[in-house]
C-alpha cells in the first residue's frame, strides 16, 4: 500500500482554480479527480462552512486523501466512482445541485511513481496495467496483445498523435506472435526498435506517446470527459463554476468545443432562416483563452508545463439576449 505522503503532490494552477471557483461560504464543491487532494485541501482551508465532495475511482487515492483531509471530515464526502457518474455521485452525497466543479485531468504524479501500476515507461519490470480503477477488466496488456492492427493504429494515432503508429503496430503484431508482451520494459524496447533512430533523438522519450495513448484507451478518458463535462454542467446551480485543467491538446480541444456548444443558443445548420433547434445558452465562458501556468510555476512543478485551465459559469437556460425575471 502506498503511504499518504506518496500521494501528496503540488496542485497545478492552484490560485487560478480557487479564483475561478469563486469560493463562498455554505456552498458545495466537487473535486471530480481527487488524486492527491491538493486542490481540495485548499478549498477546505480557505472556507469555514463550504462542503466538499471528493471523487476518484482509484481506491488508494481515496484512502490517502481521506487521511490528508481528515481534519475537515465533518465537511467532506469521499466517493469512489467514475467522475462521469454525476447522478449517482449526487445521490450518494445527498445533494441535488452543487456550486463548483473542478476537474484536474490526466494521470497523477503518484500513479506514475507507483511503478507497479504500469503507467510509466520507466517502470521496466512493471506489468502493462494502466487501470485507474483496478476493478475493471481491460488493461494495457489486453489492448497490446488482442487488438488487431487497425485498432492499434487508431489508438496510437488518435490518442497519442503518434506518426509512427503503423510501424509500432507492426512490431507489436510480430512480437506477440512469438510471445505475449507482458511488461512496460518489453513494450518500451519494442517501440525503440520501431521508431527510426533520427526520430528517437527529438521530442522526448520515444515511448511517451504510445503510453499516453494506451492509458487513454484503457480508461476511456476522452469519452468519459465529454460525458462528465455535460453532466456536471447540468448539476450546477445558477452562477456555479466549472474549472477544467487539461494536459494535452486532445483534452483541451474537447473542453473548448463543449464549452462553445454549451454557450451557444443555436446549433441549426448555417443558412436556416429561423432557429428550429430550441437550443438555449447554458453557460458563460469566462476564459476566452485557456489560463496557463507562469514561468515560475513551470520551473517549480514540471507537471504544470502543458497545463491549461478553462472556466465557465452556469446560467439559466435561455436564448442569448432573453431577459430573466
Amino acid at each position: 500500500m502506498r503511504s499518504e505522503s506518496a500521494f501528496s503532490h503540488v496542485p497545478v494552477l492552484l490560485e487560478e482554480c480557487l479564483t475561478g471557483l469563486d469560493l463562498r461560504e455554505g456552498k458545495t464543491y466537487v473535486d471530480c479527480t481527487l488524486g492527491g487532494g491538493g486542490h481540495s485541501l485548499e478549498i477546505l482551508r480557505r472556507t469555514k462552512t463550504a462542503k466538499l465532495i471528493g471523487v476518484d475511482k482509484d481506491e488508494d487515492a481515496l484512502r490517502a486523501a481521506g487521511e490528508r483531509l481528515k481534519e475537515f471530515s465533518d465537511r467532506i464526502t469521499l466517493i469512489r466512482r467514475d467522475f462521469k457518474e454525476t447522478e449517482a455521485i449526487l445521490q450518494e452525497a445527498g445533494v441535488c445541485k452543487v456550486d463548483g466543479v473542478l476537474m484536474d485531468l490526466g494521470v497523477s504524479s503518484f500513479q506514475l511513481d507507483c511503478f507497479e501500476r504500469g503507467f510509466s515507461y520507466r517502470a521496466e519490470e512493471a506489468p502493462l496495467d494502466m487501470r485507474m480503477d483496478r476493478r475493471q477488466a481491460l488493461t494495457a496488456e489486453i489492448v497490446v496483445n488482442t487488438y488487431d492492427r487497425q485498432q492499434l493504429i487508431r489508438v496510437l494515432r488518435e490518442y497519442g498523435e503518434e506518426k509512427f503508429a503503423p510501424r509500432i503496430a507492426d512490431f507489436i503484431l510480430r512480437e506477440r506472435e512469438e510471445k505475449p508482451i507482458r511488461t512496460c520494459g518489453e513494450l518500451v524496447d519494442l517501440i525503440y526498435r520501431a521508431i527510426p533512430a533520427p526520430a528517437r533523438r527529438t521530442g522526448g522519450h520515444p515511448a511517451k506517446r504510445t503510453f499516453m495513448a494506451l492509458r487513454i484507451e484503457v480508461n476511456g478518458e476522452l469519452a468519459n470527459l465529454k460525458e462528465a463535462v455535460r453532466n456536471w454542467t447540468m448539476a450546477l446551480n445558477e452562477g456555479g463554476r466549472i474549472c477544467v485543467i487539461t494536459f494535452h491538446s486532445l483534452e483541451d480541444r474537447i473542453v473548448k468545443h463543449l464549452f462553445k456548444e454549451l454557450e451557444s443558443d443555436c446549433v441549426c445548420p448555417p443558412g436556416m432562416p429561423v432557429c428550429r433547434c430550441d437550443k438555449m445558452q447554458e453557460i458563460e465562458i469566462l476564459t476566452k483563452r485557456p489560463v496557463e501556468p507562469g514561468a515560475e510555476e513551470k520551473e517549480q512543478n514540471p507537471r504544470a508545463e502543458s497545463a491549461k485551465l478553462r472556466i465557465a459559469k452556469k446560467v439559466l437556460p435561455r436564448k442569448r439576449g432573453q431577459k430573466t425575471e
